[in-house]
């Protein structure tokens, strides 16, 4: 039985991205779709016996018509194919009130041939081709169904969340005890898990998530535990392996590093619970590519153009098609010299780019205990001069000229008042 797994979509994200003119979309909603694409091709190609999203379709909890019509056109290649989606409800699936719909929950309503959707937690019991597969769905806990009840008005959010977690792993126990052990099964999860590296989610978030323990999850009455909502696709070392599958595009440049794909997930249906996982593997797929390019210019840079370019050029086959981020840290003599058209000229070749200039603010020298307010300009040049170590004759010398200058200035102003 052939499983593929993914998870993270977030169509909707448009950051870093312009308007393609052919289809008048986003070009980074063009790039998630295109990562779709290439995860349905897969499906299709290898014939897997189910695909299985564990959550966060969209980026927001109302997505436009155009999102949900080209996703949809997405999920109609696999069920006129035959093979069965699982779709599980992330939290930027969830709706913000109680009573309103998912963001998925129109596939359910619709009943598309092939489809599941799980919003709420429970055992799916879903006809493959290889036999039937039972699937624990732990969606997105809904905080607001919580918050409802009284018990829960006056909860901290730090209580809450610890709430949540005690009534997540008891859920987890109790599909493992409700599973037929002589059917292979699966948990699929959008949580997050301790010992997890995140990704750019934690940017999207305001407070703090509730969280698992992997060992709440890890329960061996489950042959694979499909992970959603971290976008750095890992494996968790445990017995099943918890497995997040990562988000398909980079979202932002926290994700910069980060490959993008999917699970193939491989289970032998007539072995017995426990030893039914032959093999998950990462697929990769090309995701656009970010990059960071950083300048930092030292005070005897004289060209701090040519420069930037020098450095821009190093990186010039990795540019191509990129979304970019230079960073330039100079003085304030250098900014006025940085020619930036010059820069942007060189930057062209980017999908999207962005130039962050930071201006290093020149060390001064103090002048002791005295302030300037303490101080005639005189005696004020005299300090500095000291401060800076110059020979006691040359000092005598600039202060007669700064003396005779301050005197032809003073000159100047009197007989400019009796004009």
């Amino acid at each position: 039985m052939k499983i593929l797994h993914f998870a993270d979509l977030h169509l909707g994200v448009e950051s870093y991205g312009s308007l393609d003119p052919a289809s008048g979309l986003s070009t980074r909603l063009l790039d998630i779709l295109k990562a779709l694409d290439r995860v349905i091709d897969f499906a299709l190609e290898s014939q897997v016996d189910l695909v299985l999203f564990c959550g966060d379709a969209y980026k927001s909890r109302d997505p436009s018509q155009t999102q949900q019509r080209e996703f949809a056109r997405r999920i109609k290649r696999l069920s006129l194919a035959g093979i069965p989606l699982f779709l599980l409800v992330g939290n930027h699936d969830l709706p913000n009130a109680i009573g309103r719909a998912t963001t998925v929950e129109i596939f359910d309503t619709l009943a598309i041939s092939n489809v599941y959707v799980a919003d709420r937690g429970g055992i799916h019991i879903i006809p493959t081709r290889c036999g039937p597969l039972q699937i624990a769905a732990l969606p997105w806990p809904r905080r607001n169904l919580l918050l409802s009840r009284e018990e829960s008005k006056n909860l901290t959010l730090d209580q809450m969340n610890e709430r949540i977690e005690h009534i997540l792993t008891d859920y987890v126990n109790r599909y493992a005890a409700e599973l037929d052990p002589s059917l292979p099964s699966i948990l699929a999860a959008h949580v997050s898990i301790t010992t997890a590296k995140s990704g750019s989610e934690r940017t999207m978030l305001v407070g703090r998530d509730p969280v698992l323990l992997p060992s709440n999850v890890a329960n061996s009455a489950f042959d694979y535990v499909a992970l959603g909502h971290i976008h750095k696709h890992q494996e968790l070392p445990h017995h099943p392996p918890l497995v997040y599958a990562g988000s398909l595009e980079r979202l932002d440049f926290s994700e910069e590093d980060d490959e993008k794909g999917f699970y193939l997930v491989e289970l032998d249906e007539k072995r017995r619970r426990g030893e039914r996982l032959v093999a998950f593997n990462f697929q990769e797929i090309k995701a656009r590519r970010f990059l960071t390019i950083k300048v930092d210019l030292d005070s005897a840079t004289p060209d701090p153009t040519l420069a930037v370019l020098h450095a821009i050029g190093k990186c010039s086959e990795q540019i191509k098609d990129a979304i970019v981020r230079l960073q330039i840290s100079l003085s304030a003599p250098q900014d006025g010299l940085l020619q930036d058209n010059e820069v942007r000229k060189a930057l062209r070749e980017a999908h999207y780019f962005t130039v962050a200039k930071e201006v290093k603010q020149e060390s001064r020298i103090r002048l002791g205990a005295w302030s300037a307010e303490e101080l005639t300009p005189s005696q004020a040049l005299k300090v500095y001069l000291e401060a800076k170590k110059i020979p006691a004759e040359r000092q005598k010398l600039l202060l007669e000229y700064a003396e005779r200058l301050m005197g032809e200035k003073e000159t100047d102003d009197s007989l400019l008042l009796l004009s």
